[in-house]
């Protein structure tokens, strides 16, 4: 019995190691949970076009969009860690598992870091119709409102939400938050006067800056000249005491194998490399900033207690 054990132990262990080496396999599917053309979606189409080609496989968008981006998550928790899923977000869902004590799923337990692909300054964009000349203009404006003014987001718990937010408490703003279903709603609600501003990242606002459609008052990083010039930051433009870029990255299902989760990033690092994506995510206000599995599951754990701390002090309460 012991002379057949050994054998039989041998060829399970071994068993493992082959699953990864079938990577890809002859379909790969990338849950994004928030809106079609949103800053999330449009860059994880432009680096999964070129994954595709170089892993020689269909890799299919999934838009699936609810509750912040909730739904999404949680589907791509639920699934098989097989890699035939995989889960694209932005630093929205960081936040959201920071302040949403319902979300039913934990950062670096039921999804785990495959890699960060690119970062984006948010831009704050108000309507056109305002005329405001300065982020100061805009502050004297919503101050004069008895009741206050509105700002809108790509959700409760978005990015988006945390700028605005801490925008308004760090300016002395009477503020009320009117969520929406994603960043393009929510730019749409601030382009058309809806709402006073929104923040989104520089994909959904620079394009429609430069057509004229909305105008952009401020940046959360002072890196937000390199990709629309002569917009200030917060601080410069008299906020202090908040600063951040969005980030967009990919993660898995618990238990995937490092070696999957590992080539899969070596293969968003290569497309992102690629001349085009770095010229075609300068139009959008994004650039690469690749980190690997290991080091992104790290960071998003880091950011997420962050986002807590922050979200408590500006007022965003967790639900």
């Amino acid at each position: 019995m012991k002379r057949m054990l050994l054998p039989l132990l041998i060829l399970a262990a071994a068993a493992t190691p082959l699953k990864a080496q079938e990577f890809p396999p002859p379909q790969i599917r990338i849950v994004v949970p928030f809106t079609a053309g949103g800053g999330t979606d449009v860059i994880m189409r432009l680096v999964a076009q070129n994954m595709a080609e170089s892993l020689k496989t269909t890799i299919i968008i999934d838009n699936r969009v609810g509750a912040g981006g909730v739904i999404g998550s949680k589907h791509v928790a639920d699934q098989a860690p097989d890699g035939r899923t995989f889960l694209a977000v932005a630093s929205a869902f960081g936040v959201r598992a920071a302040i949403d004590r319902t979300v039913p799923y934990e950062v670096g337990k039921d999804l785990v870091g495959v890699g960060q692909m690119a970062r984006s300054p948010s831009f704050m964009v108000v309507s056109t119709q305002h005329g405001f000349k300065s982020l100061q203009d805009l502050i004297a404006y919503a101050k004069k409102q008895p009741q206050g003014i509105h700002y809108s987001s790509a959700g409760v718990g978005s990015t988006a939400h945390l700028h605005a937010a801490a925008t308004a408490h760090l300016a002395g703003i009477k503020a009320e938050h009117v969520p929406q279903r994603g960043t393009p709603e929510a730019v749409n609600d601030a382009m058309a006067g809806r709402v006073l501003y929104a923040f989104a990242p520089g994909p959904n606002a620079i394009p429609l800056a430069r057509a004229g459609k909305l105008q952009i008052l401020v940046t959360t990083s002072p890196a937000g000249a390199n990709f629309f010039p002569g917009v200030p930051s917060l601080a410069q433009a008299g906020v202090q005491g908040y600063e951040g870029d969005d980030w967009f990255g990919v993660f898995a299902p618990a238990n995937t194998p490092m070696a999957i989760r590992e080539r899969f990033a070596a293969e968003m690092q290569k497309a992102l490399a690629l001349p085009a994506v770095k010229e075609r995510l300068a139009t959008l206000g994004a650039e690469p900033a690749f980190i690997g599995a290991a080091q992104f599951d790290a960071f998003a754990k880091d950011y997420v207690a962050m986002a807590r701390k922050l979200g408590e002090t500006v007022g965003i309460k967790p639900q």
